[in-house]
């Protein structure tokens, strides 16, 4: 009669189960998502180039002075922000 093999046995006990939340993997963003963001970064660099270039042309921008800054980084802010979001 042939012999039954000898199964090994692990030496440590079964682990116990894991109560933690897992993260759920989000969706990639959409494509409008992904549009604004780099459109408002565009925007910001845009503004600032056409404030240097052309300031004393444009009337309303000259009058803006140093809010020029504020506008155009303010934009490519808010899309540097929008990246943390960003899948």
């Amino acid at each position: 009669m042939p012999k039954s093999k000898v199964r090994k046995k692990t030496d440590s006990p079964a682990r116990p189960v894991s109560r933690t939340p897992v993260k759920v993997k989000a969706a990639p963003s959409s494509t409008i998502y992904v549009s604004v963001m780099l459109g408002l970064m565009i925007i910001g660099l845009l503004w600032l180039i056409v404030y240097y270039l052309a300031a004393e042309q444009i009337q309303w921008m000259n009058d803006l002075g140093a809010y020029n800054f504020l506008i155009g980084f303010g934009f490519m802010v808010a899309g540097l922000i929008m990246t943390m979001k960003w899948r």
